[in-house]
């Protein structure tokens, strides 16, 4: 008989760690568990959540922490906890196991299994007793336990249909085609078509933060002029910085909308977001001149210094919605807090700013700052110059942040993922090129050093770190997020090695999970053990899928590097998935960024010369505040033979930029004001 496993799983997630005082025989994924299910004739009952889920934390206080519940558990099951997080593709399986059975997913997900590991049964959160049309947990473990061991016949039936259903759903995106202007134009449109006119945003309620869409629509501005789309783009973003998903205080996006006012978020703060929300907002700044976006990417990224950055250098994943047993505790605000810390006068002002009332606009009376009223507006009313104005609040947003900050602060999932770094590190790289701010580049850095050196195990990329341990082998999405994210920092420092490296994974990435039959990129690596399918998580979804990810690094080292092989590979990858993204292309919106990218016939910009020249600097700035998607941007180096900057010299001049468009060059130009008359868009 297999022995009980240790309750504190020995594992890097804090989700499995955080409840390691639960009743419940937890066992993590692996062998052991599903040789126990197998000695002893058991089901399996899988949890799947992450350590900042709401109803995760629900569940495991009115179930996993309920004695009698957690003896039926551990009577008739071997019960396995796994952090989604850590196991993506674990996740992906079961959620179609849940999709299929109840025609929806969520988190908790609550899966049971055969110990072959098929699934025969699948749910997402379940009450402790029977409510919201859902059955009780307890009595549902009592009917599977019966069902088990009166009626295996059936349930042997049951699992392999939805495994073989899985197996099918999971292969099915992977339909080739070829991805031209006019599938943008259709993603475009589809865009168009959801879009709020009045709040921004391309859904109704709730409302996510539409990333890959606005940066999407900010390149079909650009190849077509077309105001429609820019509009789309600027009241998104506007209404959103103006709104309670951005935490007006201290910076940093919260997860998403539960209105269609951009007012109430789930409190949540994850990485990702805010890397792909600033990256964001820098490209729509580059476009529009608007000051506003600049400070919004500035406060989401000082959030991210000041609070999701592990002493070791790397971003820590997420913070939690709950604080002291409410959600949004910490963030909200009654007009008497407000004035006990600015004083009565100043208390007005913001609170008049801010929506901060005595009728509240959230639970319990209490408000979410949001700005009712754009800056300039109120700033006229008052008879006051916009930047006195903001002045005024901002001075005001940091005494309350250092008020704020003595509450209690919601729990952190400290563990570094290595895809949402590489996001986090290209946000951060990107936000101190284009804003000035060394110290943005120089945590990039930092973050970069930490996951080449640290999260590492077995000489290969890790998925994760956390105290010191390394959470098993990288996924497809860890190489091809962090390839983009040191691209980015190369762009910004221009220190070689980034894009030695970016090589290096590049060839690893390559090797591990390439497809050598129908292209793209599996997500896990056979080692992984994922249960039914390897599947290549072909979508886009809250983050850029590795498919997607991995076409525009590879496009984009390509051209550094003046290699074929990594183009054929990007365009390959992106006809492995190009006939559903025509007929989808919302579900696939970072996969035309990467087709935008290899369509429009990229350009490589090379500058010379020496450092500390002004006029290098001018072209340095100039090339940070324009708009260049089909660009990459390189620095010739004698000391790196790379071969996008070979020959390009500036040979008696202090400095020189070269424009060129395949290697063909156009003659190096020696000012920025020279260089801006070849940035323009080419015309199509």
């Amino acid at each position: 008989m297999a022995a009980k496993p240790n309750r504190l799983i020995n594992e890097t997630s804090p989700y499995l760690l955080q409840h390691a005082r639960n009743p419940v025989d937890w066992y993590p994924w692996g062998e052991e568990a599903f040789h126990a299910a197998r000695d002893l004739d058991r089901p399996i009952f899988l949890s799947i959540g992450y350590s900042s889920c709401h109803w995760c934390h629900v569940m495991e206080r009115e179930s996993f922490e309920n004695s009698e519940t957690a003896a039926l558990l551990n009577e008739h099951f071997i019960s396995i906890k796994v952090d989604r997080e850590e196991r993506p593709d674990v996740d992906e399986v079961y959620m179609q196991a849940a999709q299929l059975v109840t025609g929806a997913g969520g988190w908790p997900l609550s899966v049971f299994l055969k110990p072959d590991r098929e699934p025969f049964f699948a749910g997402t959160y379940f009450p402790p007793k029977g409510a919201y049309g859902r059955p009780g947990f307890g009595s549902l473990l009592l009917r599977i336990a019966e069902l088990w061991r009166s009626r295996r016949a059936d349930v042997d039936a049951s699992a392999a249909g939805i495994a073989a259903a899985i197996r099918q759903g999971l292969q099915s995106y992977a339909r080739p085609g070829s991805v031209d202007w006019s599938v943008l134009e259709k993603a475009a449109a589809d865009l168009e078509r959801g879009y709020d006119p009045a709040e921004g945003g391309f859904t109704g309620a709730p409302k996510f933060p539409p990333s890959m869409s606005l940066r999407l629509l900010l390149r079909e501005h650009r190849r077509t002029g077309s105001a429609p789309l820019l509009d789309m783009v600027t009241r998104t973003l506007d209404r959103m910085v103006r709104g309670g998903i951005f935490d007006q205080i201290g910076g940093g996006f919260h997860r998403y909308s539960t209105d269609d006012r951009w007012l109430v978020p789930h409190f949540e703060k994850m990485l990702y977001d805010n890397a792909l929300m600033t990256v964001a907002l820098l490209e729509a700044c580059q476009v529009t001149g608007r000051t506003d976006f600049a400070e919004a990417a500035r406060s989401a990224l000082g959030f991210v210094l000041r609070e999701m950055t592990a002493p070791e250098g790397g971003f820590t994943s997420a913070l939690d919605a709950d604080s002291e047993g409410e959600e949004g505790r910490f963030y909200v605000w009654t007009p008497s807090e407000v004035s006990s810390v600015l004083g009565d006068e100043d208390g007005l002002l913001f609170c008049g700013f801010y929506d901060i009332t005595e009728d509240g606009n959230f639970e319990g009376g209490r408000s979410i700052p949001h700005a009712v009223q754009d800056l300039a507006s109120r700033a006229g009313e008052m008879g006051l110059a916009p930047e006195d104005l903001e002045a005024r609040l901002a001075a005001m947003r940091a005494k309350l942040l250092e008020a704020r900050s003595l509450r209690v602060r919601p729990a952190l999932d400290d563990k570094v993922i290595v895809a949402w770094n590489g996001l986090m590190i290209g946000a951060m790289a990107m936000g101190g090129r284009v804003l000035g701010e060394t110290a943005f580049v120089e945590a990039a850095r930092i973050a970069a050093r930490f996951v080449l050196s640290l999260a590492v195990e077995g000489g290969a990329l890790a998925h994760s770190w956390r105290a010191g341990a390394c959470g098993g082998p990288a996924f497809q999405d860890d190489y091809a997020c962090l390839i983009n994210g040191l691209i980015d920092l190369y762009e910004a420092d221009f220190d070689g090695r980034w894009l030695l490296e970016a090589a290096t994974l590049a060839e690893a990435m390559l090797e591990r999970f390439r497809d050598p039959d129908a292209g793209g990129f599996f997500l896990a690596e056979p080692s992984h053990g994922t249960p039914l399918a390897r599947s290549k998580s072909p979508t886009d979804g809250v983050t850029p899928s590795g498919n997607s990810s991995a076409a525009l690094g590879l496009a984009r080292l390509s051209r550094f590097l003046a290699r074929a092989d990594l183009w054929d590979a990007a365009v390959e990858t992106i006809g492995a998935l190009g006939g559903m993204a025509a007929q989808a292309p919302r579900a696939f919106e970072n996969l035309l960024i990467a087709a935008h990218f290899t369509l429009s016939e990229p350009r490589e910009i090379v500058l010379a010369g020496q450092q500390n020249d002004a006029a290098l600097a001018e072209m340095r700035g100039l090339l940070s505040r324009t708009f260049l998607p089909d660009s990459v941007i390189a620095w010739h180096d004698a000391s790196l033979p790379l071969p996008v900057a070979q020959g390009k010299t500036a040979g008696d001049a202090l400095a020189a930029a070269f424009v060129c468009r395949n290697y063909a060059c156009q003659a190096p130009v020696y000012s920025a004001e020279d260089l801006a008359g070849l940035l323009a868009p080419p015309l199509r």
